[in-house]
């Protein structure tokens, strides 16, 4: 009697785990990259999903009390935007089974833009990956994790 409980109650558990639903708003909100240096917030604006920046390890230049800046992008006029504040994920539509694609990633620490996907993995777990353009095999997949603070 007990094995069978048992047995029922790890099949009950178990079929709730694999019928999560993925929605695509699941993708919003704040997100740690693997790196733990920042925070990006991933919103909504029409129907695809944008990011920016939100929380800095290190807001400021390296020895002075100035914001750090997007120094590294390849057009001048952007050089003196504060990485605060960036919007580094861009035009992400939702394909299905979630996952978004159409986007593009831009990193400031090399000042490169990436073709990205975004992959849902649960509720707080995202997997990104930043691709050179054209080329899906020539790129990198992290793990981000929900931000849960204030």
């Amino acid at each position: 009697m007990k094995m069978r409980f048992l047995l029922s109650l790890f099949i009950i558990v178990g079929m709730n785990l694999s019928a999560q639903t993925i929605t695509p708003d699941m993708l919003l909100g704040t997100w740690i990259p693997k790196k733990g240096d920042s925070h990006v917030k991933i919103e909504k604006i029409g129907s695809k999903y944008f990011g920016k920046v939100v929380w800095l390890k290190n807001p400021y230049e390296e020895g002075t009390t100035d914001q750090d800046v997007d120094n590294k992008n390849p057009d001048a006029a952007m050089r003196n935007v504060p990485i605060l504040g960036l919007r580094v994920l861009k035009d992400f539509a939702y394909e299905d089974k979630g996952i978004f694609k159409g986007g593009t990633a831009y990193d400031p620490n090399n000042g490169k833009t990436y073709c990205g996907k975004i992959t849902i993995i649960d509720m707080d777990h995202i997997d990104m990956r930043g691709n050179i353009c054209g080329l899906g095999f020539l790129g990198r997949t992290e793990t981000w994790t929900r931000y849960t603070g204030n």
